[in-house]
């Protein structure tokens, strides 16, 4: 199994432009899922990998219990993490949490009454170390599927880990959540409260993620965590979530597989306006929080495919002109999807007539003569025929990070993006090696 946690060892583009478009009040920041005031995080090695220099759990902790929101995975072979987490939200997707527990190296997934008693006993070890219930803990898992996880790492390691918790945790965290990601992925903004009703405040919002192979999330991802110190009523919470998956985690594809393991986490500890009104719905307040919130899941998102397993090239896939959003999105995934496009973004070859052909086979309504694609901004179809562009100038853009295909199919007004990445050597080498 090929994996890496120094930083300076990844292949992949991360120098990228994180987001297409940012509004001007928001402003990054530094600290991942512990900007937020409220939380605290580490990563340690807890021992589910055989390597001690090797992270493999992470513990993100709220000063108090606090709101949460979660997205899961569809798959039927669901982790037993996720029946678990999902039965302490109540089926609903939100309520009342304390933190959360992640190790990688084993799935828990495909476990049976074993996994799930495996999963809830994990919460009541947190839950003990943490000094809360074992309701207000939730857990995600990642690794080989269809193995018994060990819990001796967790009972032996929590307390200690309990005890390191700090608000400069949020990077060991990310880092120990890696499986076959190459860097841990971070991102946190913030914005001015004073202008939105809450003066004084200044509103944060981070979040970690992992995921580079067995991608393409269902409702959710591989597994992020994301804080904010804004106060919101979980119900809300959870609205705002689902919107800002469905626009970011839910447009990733690496190569069309959704995990059993998926799982995106929304805590909101309030701590920056204690005391104040919560942000309701149709308010300034809530507008911007949705957006600083949509900035960091598509900042994840495109830092997830651009770490896709063996990738070297980011892929940004616009569908425009399509009769509905559904068409948009069938007509995206499909280029980004197909193995022939993938390649040729690999071989540095502007081959538009494969995705021409991803386009056509995917379902959507339109017309060949009315069709229009480019590569990287270069014209190189029209009205459903070829247009003459230079090769060389094709092979010099295609050194740039991020690899850009628009597509108007000329039926509509829908459009869709979905951000995906190339499909190289390394790809069949890692998932080759995976239980080696």
């Amino acid at each position: 199994m090929l994996e890496q946690q120094d930083d300076s060892k990844a292949p992949c583009p991360l120098n990228l432009q994180t987001c297409a478009t940012r509004d001007d009040w928001l402003h990054d920041c530094e600290g991942g899922v512990t900007a937020a005031l409220g939380f605290k995080a580490i990563g340690v090695h807890a021992g589910f990998r055989a390597d001690p220099n090797r992270l493999d759990m992470a513990l993100v902790a709220a000063d108090e219990p606090c709101a949460c929101a979660a997205t899961f995975t569809r798959n039927v072979f669901c982790a037993a993490p996720i029946t678990i987490s999902r039965s302490h939200l109540d089926e609903v997707g939100y309520g009342i949490a304390r933190g959360i527990v992640i190790n990688s190296g084993n799935a828990n997934a495909a476990t049976g009454s074993i996994g799930l008693e495996n999963a809830r006993r994990t919460t009541e070890i947190v839950g003990e170390a943490l000094g809360c219930p074992p309701s207000e803990v939730l857990i995600a898992s990642t690794g080989v599927i269809g193995q018994h996880i060990n819990l001796e790492p967790y009972i032996a390691s929590l307390p200690q880990a309990v005890v390191s918790l700090n608000a400069e945790g949020g990077h060991s965290a990310a880092q120990a959540i890696m499986t076959t990601d190459t860097v841990p992925k971070e991102a946190a903004v913030q914005f001015d409260g004073g202008e939105v009703g809450y003066p004084g405040a200044t509103f944060t919002v981070g979040g970690m993620a992992k995921g580079s192979g067995m991608i393409m999330p269902n409702m959710a991802t591989m597994i992020a965590v994301i804080t904010t110190d804004a106060p919101l009523m979980p119900d809300v919470l959870h609205t705002a979530l689902v919107r800002a998956v469905n626009k970011s985690f839910n447009k990733v594809t690496v190569d069309s597989d959704t995990s059993t393991n998926d799982c995106c986490f929304l805590f909101a500890s309030g701590q920056a306006a204690p005391g104040s009104a919560p942000f309701a719905p149709d308010t300034a307040a809530y507008a911007r929080f949705e957006s600083a919130l949509d900035h960091v899941c598509q900042t994840l998102a495109r830092k997830m495919a651009a770490d896709g397993e063996g990738a070297t090239r980011l892929v940004t896939v616009t569908v425009a002109g399509a009769a509905s959003d559904e068409d948009a999105d069938l007509a995206a995934r499909a280029i980004a999807n197909s193995p022939l496009v993938k390649t040729a973004i690999c071989g540095h070859d502007a081959n538009w007539g494969r995705i021409a052909m991803a386009i056509g086979k995917c379902g959507a309504s339109f017309s060949q003569e009315n069709a229009a694609i480019d590569i990287m901004g270069l014209p190189v179809c029209r009205e459903g025929l070829t247009v003459a562009f230079d090769e060389d100038e094709a092979l010099k853009r295609f050194e740039n990070p991020e690899i850009t295909i628009d597509v108007d199919l000329g039926a509509g007004d829908a459009q869709t993006t979905v951000w995906t990445c190339d499909f190289t050597h390394d790809y069949i080498t890692i998932n080759g090696d995976y239980r080696s």
